[in-house]
């Protein structure tokens, strides 16, 4: 028993600390399968040291106390039974120990290699104290409890007295504390593994084994010789070194893994034969191991090597079939992946591939060099999805400052903006973006997130707008919601939506002119495009509107809508501006349309000195053509002379207009207006002349809108012509006509004036006396009675 003590105590010996003289050492060790820890307190001076328990006896803290402090800070030190924590108060250094499982306190004052004599110590102070961490059971030690009253007497051990030689090796040889250097150098033995400093490890191994040739270590030195031929891809070293720890170490507990790496070993020499006698001794008498589950990928990869794909699949599939080991289920999909993927059929790759991606991600990373090939491999193939799976896996395990981390960054966002998910390639671009301001991929990667969204071929119309739209309201303020404003002004454009590309103005004005360089020139086409609906349309409101917003030109082929509008909105210098760029036309056709326009923009305008002669020059060019469209100028001249109250020129173009109209009833105004010009110039002729022209006129219509007006100034003139009949005859011709009673006194006054000049007094009398019953209290009444009366 005792030297399974004290080769447990030094096999497994953790920690040792050494502050001043103070020194402290913890160890672990086993009795009846049961691990158990010490820890031991030594000072050159005696100090205290008490438990504290709970309410139940139970130590949950002990607490040591010294009178100075260390030299050096003492960390924290822990193991599965301890924790040991310091601190100064008041100038006392204490130590606190607490366990999460159970522990005791015994003084340590005898030294049983020294000491013959025992007994029962109840010391509070000493210079060595030993806490024992256990889990239910205290080993090695039997407590019993004792009276208060009994007596304590020493026990002395003399004469039975056995010989003490101290720690013993397996070949009960005595091993002496200054000879087991062999503990700290197996101890950096795995660390050094750990650390995957191979060769330093193989070489540190070599000098141990030369050192220590019975070291009680042999077993594992060759174990971790055997796994670091391994890393080092040495198999025939594995094959030598095997064969003997197979022999003399039959029932270690590393025989299974030994005996998956011989077998791997030997496949990869070519030696299938050989490796087939191992792997069938790992299944057959470690099958429960998970050695046996890195068997079956091993003889996975010799028989894929050998060109037995089909049974290389059913190893792997075994392998993770069978494993709850997640490095072994990881290497077994990588390899079922990697095989499938090989072999055409990407589909089943990609399984594996997202069963690794969930469940260890980190797998990639640790074989980054195949991993990145994987990856080629998959965007060579277009599956850019795995492939931006297996780089999002390879990044979030690399560190930062990787030289590979730039790329991937930007890799993944560009893989994935070709796949369905968008706004996990939105995610990655951002990161690249923020991460990589000034990356050497920035340039794509913008190109590439501004793209995003907008691979909409197959879309139609009303489908296309609306994401457009989603995506300005989502993305408002970023260069993807840029582009959507943009994208979706152009979809408009080109769908011939003028009007509501437009509505799109002023976001479009804010745009980066560096990136949308046409974006003035989409506005203006835009607006060409709706300014062109709209004359078609007769929208004439929106034609001025449009064109006094963005100061359209459009072709000649629109003058004639723009004209026609903008006389009707009464936009006069937008029509005389397109008159005036036509006036010169080398066709005549044309020469006279414009013209006249021209001609009509100026009456409406007031500038009436331009008319007269542009008037005389266009009717210089039609007056050959009675029926000319243009022959209104003669009508709009005759109006501009009234206004000009030009009396010559309202006498020529009254005879033109009579000439070419006849009496027509648009002309009767004109006709009135010489009537009043008579009566101004006192010309009798001329009232009569025209008078007559209007009585026709209002004859011939049946509408007297000029009467009595008209018959009244003729009645005059011919009065003042002594044309009496003809002056009794237009007097008549209002007896049938309505009018007011002022002037149907008038009236019947002026025809009894003129049947007393004809000598008919009785019908004089009679016409008087209807002058005055027409309305009594008129003037002309009046004078009827006045009239009378003689």
């Amino acid at each position: 028993m005792l030297q399974k003590i004290f080769l447990s105590l030094f096999i497994f010996s953790l920690n040792w600390l050494n502050l001043f003289a103070l020194e402290i050492s913890i160890q672990v060790a086993k009795e009846n399968y049961e691990s158990y820890s010490t820890l031991h307190i030594k000072d050159d001076n005696k100090f205290l040291c008490k438990e504290i328990k709970n309410d139940f006896d139970e130590t949950v803290k002990i607490v040591c106390a010294f009178s100075k402090s260390p030299s050096k800070k003492l960390h924290k030190i822990q193991n599965n039974f301890f924790n040991l924590d310091s601190q100064v108060k008041n100038k006392t250094f204490f130590i606190i120990i607490t366990t999460n499982k159970k522990m005791k306190l015994f003084p340590m004052i005898f030294n049983l290699s020294k000491e013959d004599t025992v007994f029962k110590s109840d010391v509070k102070m000493s210079s060595h104290w030993m806490i024992l961490g256990y889990k239910e059971k205290i080993p090695l030690i039997k407590i019993n409890k004792y009276s208060d009253i009994s007596i304590n007497f020493p026990f002395t051990h003399l004469a039975n007295k056995l010989p003490y030689v101290g720690g013993i090796d397996i070949y009960g040889k005595p091993v002496h504390i200054k000879t087991v250097e062999d503990v700290t150098s197996y101890i950096k033995i795995k660390k050094l593994f750990d650390k995957k400093q191979y060769e330093l490890c193989l070489n540190l191994i070599e000098e141990v084994l030369q050192a220590y040739p019975y070291t009680l270590f042999l077993a594992e030195l060759s174990y971790y010789k055997i796994k670091v031929y391994n890393q080092l891809k040495d198999f025939d070293n594995i094959i030598d070194t095997s064969k003997i720890y197979l022999k003399e170490y039959s029932s270690d507990e590393n025989v299974a893994e030994v005996l998956a790496l011989v077998s791997n070993a030997y496949s990869k020499i070519g030696l299938n034969v050989d490796a087939e006698y191992f792997f069938d001794r790992l299944f057959s008498e470690h099958k429960p191991s998970v050695f046996a589950k890195w068997g079956y990928i091993y003889k996975g990869e010799m028989l894929e090597n050998s060109g037995g794909v089909s049974k290389a699949i059913i190893m792997y599939e075994k392998a993770l079939n069978l494993t709850k080991n997640i490095n072994v289920a990881a290497t077994a999909a990588y390899r079922l992946a990697n095989l499938y993927l090989a072999n055409s059929n990407s589909k089943k790759s990609v399984i594996y591939i997202d069963k690794i991606a969930k469940a260890k991600p980190n797998f990639f990373a640790e074989n980054f060099e195949k991993s990145i090939e994987m990856m080629y491999d998959y965007i060579e193939i277009e599956d850019y999805k795995s492939g931006a799976t297996v780089a999002k896996c390879l990044l979030d395990n690399i560190k930062d400052t990787h030289d590979d981390h730039e790329y991937l960054t930007k890799s993944i966002g560009i893989w994935l903006s070709k796949t369905e998910n968008k706004e996990g390639a939105l995610k990655a671009l951002n990161l690249y973006l923020k991460n990589y301001s000034e990356g050497i991929y920035e340039h794509e990667v913008q190109i590439a997130k501004d793209s995003l969204f907008f691979d909409t071929q197959d879309e139609n119309l009303t489908t296309k707008l609306d994401n457009y739209t989603e995506l300005i309201n989502v993305y408002a303020g970023d260069s993807i919601g840029n582009r959507a404003i943009y994208e979706k002004a152009k979809l408009l454009l080109i769908n011939k939506m003028y009007t509501k590309m437009l509505e799109l103005e002023r976001d479009l004005l804010v745009l980066d002119n560096l990136v949308y360089k046409d974006v003035n020139e989409m506005i203006s086409d835009a607006a060409i495009g709706a300014m062109e609906l709209a004359l078609k349309n007769k929208q004439c409101e929106s034609v001025l509107k449009i064109s006094s917003k963005y100061k359209i030109k459009l072709s000649n082929d629109w003058d004639d809508g723009i004209y026609e509008c903008s006389m009707k909105g009464g936009d006069y210098s937008l029509a005389k501006l397109i008159s005036d760029k036509n006036l010169k036309s080398k066709k005549m056709a044309l020469r006279k349309k414009w013209l006249y326009r021209y001609i009509k923009v100026d009456f409406e305008t007031g500038n009436y000195t331009n008319i007269v002669s542009a008037s005389k020059e266009l009717i210089s060019m039609i007056k050959e053509d009675k029926d000319s469209k243009y022959k209104q100028v003669y009508r709009i001249l005759f109006d501009t002379y009234h206004r000009l109250e030009n009396t010559q020129g309202m006498l020529n173009s009254i005879t033109d207009i009579k000439s070419v109209y006849g009496k027509n009833y648009k002309d009767i105004d004109r006709y009135v207006e010489m009537v009043t010009l008579g009566d101004k110039l006192k010309d009798d002729n001329l009232i009569i002349k025209y008078a007559k022209e209007v009585v026709d006129i209002q004859n011939t219509s049946k509408s007297y809108a000029q009467s009595p007006f008209i018959e009244f100034a003729l009645y005059q003139a011919y009065i003042n012509k002594e044309n009496n009949n003809d002056a009794l005859e237009i007097i008549e011709s209002l007896n049938d006509k309505k009018l007011n009673k002022s002037d149907r006194s008038r009236q019947k006054y002026l025809l009894g004036s003129i049947y007393s000049k004809l000598w008919r007094n009785d019908d004089a009398k009679e016409a008087y006396q209807e002058a005055i019953d027409a309305e009594a209290s008129s003037a002309w009444a009046d004078l009827a009675k006045g009239a009378k009366g003689i």
